[in-house]
């Protein structure tokens, strides 16, 4: 790094120069804290023959047009040299124009406003003698980087002005080749169309003779090497000392004693992560510090217990999913379904046993991050949740907290937990026997949940062919099917069967395999079943004593399951109707605007809205209009389209079946389907 600054410096002290240096570095490398912390300084404190340099730095971020470089120059050299501004600065005399000024130099180019009544040209007002330029973000400028160049060409060339540029020529690089692709693909299309090049059959791909027109066309990037040529005299390339740069960052956290001394401890896992990741980026890192900061805090404040090993996954895990998504390597979803870190294991255990690549990526993560890093606990659901949506959510990180301090100890762990959260081959000989048995023992005492027994199952059919366990396959099916019938009682419906269960190759199952899950699914019917009931009942006691206690449930739970199906119609009717109108209304009207959102989901309660829509119907029937009476005919009438809504859905799905089957078989379709 030092070679680097005095490499710079020299071209700062060279006598005549007309050429310009550049600094080449990955987005987030640290490039733009380089020049204001290492080379701004010591250019502005050198005197070459008896002349002080001072510098102008400008970042060309957003700049829509040539015109706005010469306003930023022109605000910079006059803050810098302009003596009368002073009395707008602030009291202490800073180089600080205030928004007002600033905003008055807009104003005055606006409006034409000037003591000779012509617009403002700010290249004849500003000086760059003595003077060092510094454009930063080159790359995102929104003028053609090639105009860009020109323009500062004239200071370089003719002016001999020392100019130092900072950019990510990678990223420019794809600039260059992705601006207007759409208009160039269509010119190049139509430039293939015209010489009949278009549909010749050869062996080179459509796509690539397109591509291959546009770089001929549009040869932007052998434009920029051209005059890069001219105006670049060097490109030095940045690539930090990291042990610089996270000294730098470190410091930021002096004032946190127990922080930064952890950090300083671990410094090398910091380092190791962050080279793991692939990436370069110093910001996300910076960011990821900042995250883990506030764990820190939270998991000293309320845990203060917590091993060290854990902590240093905390940071691990922080680092690693903050470069994970923060850049781009993977979707923010992809963490998202990953409820604890039991599950996480679970599948790292599923693809490395069964050699399931459907999760890869996990595989992937776990080997690239945690590699050399054994440690048991290695996914924290609140931290990912604090990374992804920046809300750091107590009640995870509680839940979190307590299975942690709980579990620590794998030993102590039930064994169908140690099988389905560890490498089945860390459990020693001498174990693995009672392991067993305490497994079979705990299933055929409802003792573990119906969604991991057919999990345990899977590694048993495994253990089985491998001559680990001495049992047939038959016996541990029978055995499983009753430890699910018997669990099924205390059990709650699992939401994410379809997603826990993807974690099991099933393609070579046997028909055991295959009898489980079919058994599993009946029983998830079943709790889905009795935990609607439960909901049913919970909601419509609510009226007429609880309605806002019922609006909430109906909101939050029961919007989208079929909550009639479970509650007998004509108690429905009576509560209802001893509801205030202005609740009877309110009823109605969620009920209709539930029936637009989710036709699916409640088309098993509609056998009983029919028959509400009846009790309803037969009440009023006959009798003297009053308020009540009338609100509970509209309801009726909004049961009715609801219901009438359902048969023209499932009439247009049935159709849809039938004018596809019809179209297939080429034959003609009546028009009044």
């Amino acid at each position: 790094m030092d070679d680097l600054v005095e490499s710079i410096l020299d071209y700062i002290r060279a006598d005549y120069t007309d050429y310009a240096i550049m600094i080449n570095g990955e987005w987030g490398s640290g490039k733009t804290y380089f020049w204001n912390h290492k080379i701004r300084n010591k250019i502005e404190a050198m005197q070459i023959n008896g002349k002080k340099y001072t510098t102008i730095y400008m970042s060309l971020y957003g700049i829509s047009n040539l015109e706005e470089i010469s306003k930023k120059i022109f605000i910079e050299t006059t803050q810098l040299m302009d003596k009368n501004l002073k009395k707008y600065m602030g009291s202490k005399g800073e180089k600080v124009i205030p928004e007002y000024a600033k905003t008055g130099l807009d104003m005055a180019n606006f409006f034409g406003v000037t003591q000779n009544g012509d617009k403002i040209n700010y290249e004849e007002f500003f000086s760059t003698e003595d003077k060092v330029l510094c454009f930063d973000d080159l790359e995102r400028a929104n003028v053609d980087v090639i105009d860009i160049l020109g323009y500062i060409n004239n200071f370089v060339e003719h002016d001999h002005i020392k100019t130092i540029i900072i950019c990510n020529e990678k990223e420019l690089s794809t600039k260059l080749k992705s601006s207007n692709l759409e208009m160039k693909t269509f010119i190049a299309t139509y430039l293939l169309d015209k010489e009949n090049k278009l549909n010749v059959k050869t062996d080179e791909p459509m796509v690539q003779r397109i591509q291959d027109t546009i770089e001929y066309v549009f040869d932007k990037a052998n434009d920029y090497e051209r005059i890069k040529e001219k105006l670049i005299g060097e490109t030095f390339e940045y690539a930090p000392e990291f042990t610089y740069i996270i000294n730098g960052l470190l410091m930021r956290y002096e004032r946190y004693p127990e922080l930064i001394r952890f950090l300083r401890q671990n410094s090398n896992l910091i380092t190791s992560t962050f080279n793991k990741s692939g990436t370069r980026n110093l910001r996300i890192l910076k960011h990821a510090l900042n995250d883990f900061k506030k764990i820190f805090d939270m998991v000293s404040r309320d845990y203060s217990n917590t091993n060290n090993r854990i902590m240093q996954t905390m940071l691990i895990f922080t680092i690693a999913i903050s470069f994970e998504i923060k850049a781009g390597k993977v979707t923010k979803d992809k963490f998202k379904n990953i409820e604890n870190n039991e599950e996480y294991r679970a599948i790292l255990v599923s693809s490395r046993v069964f050699m399931d690549n459907r999760q890869f990526y996990i595989k992937e993560f776990d080997n690239t991050y945690y590699y050399n890093f054994k440690v048991e606990y290695r996914f924290f659901k609140f931290i990912e949740i604090y990374v992804r949506t920046r809300i750091f959510d107590m009640k995870v990180f509680k839940d979190n907290m307590e299975v942690i301090r709980n579990t620590i100890d794998t030993d102590q762990l039930p064994g169908y937990k140690r099988l389905l959260t560890e490498e089945y081959w860390k459990i020693s000989d001498d174990q693995f026997p009672a392991v067993i048995e305490q497994i079979i023992d705990d299933v055929k005492n409802g003792k573990i949940k119906p969604i991991e027994i057919v999990k345990i199952f899977a590694y048993f059919s495994y253990f089985i062919e491998k001559n680990l366990i001495d049992y047939d396959i038959q016996t541990i099916e029978s055995v499983f099917i009753n430890g699910m019938n018997i669990a099924s009682v205390t059990s709650e419906y699992c939401e994410d069967a379809e997603e826990e269960l993807s974690q099991i190759a099933t393609e070579d199952a046997g028909p055991e395999m295959n009898n489980i899950i079919q058994r599993f699914y009946e029983i998830n019917a079943q709790l889905k079943d009795k935990m609607y009931r439960e909901k049913a009942d919970e909601l419509f006691k609510c009226i007429p004593m609880k309605m806002e206690l019922f609006y909430d449930k109906f909101a939050k739970e029961c919007n989208n399951i079929p909550i009639f199906k479970y509650y007998d119609p004509f108690q429905i009717f009576q509560r209802i109707s001893c509801a205030s109108n202005e609740d009877i209304v309110s009823i109605r009207e969620m009920l209709a605007e539930r029936a637009k959102h989710h036709k699916e989901e409640i088309r098993p309660e509609m056998e009983n809205i029919a028959k509400l829509k009846q009790i309803m119907c037969d009440y009023i029937d006959g009798k003297k209009p009053t308020i009540k009476n009338v609100m509970i005919e509209e309801f009726a009438k909004e049961l009715d389209k609801i219901l009438k809504m359902e048969k023209t859905e499932v009439k247009n799905t049935a159709n849809w079946f039938l004018i596809k089957w019809m179209k297939e078989k080429n034959e003609y379709f009546s028009p009044f389907l």
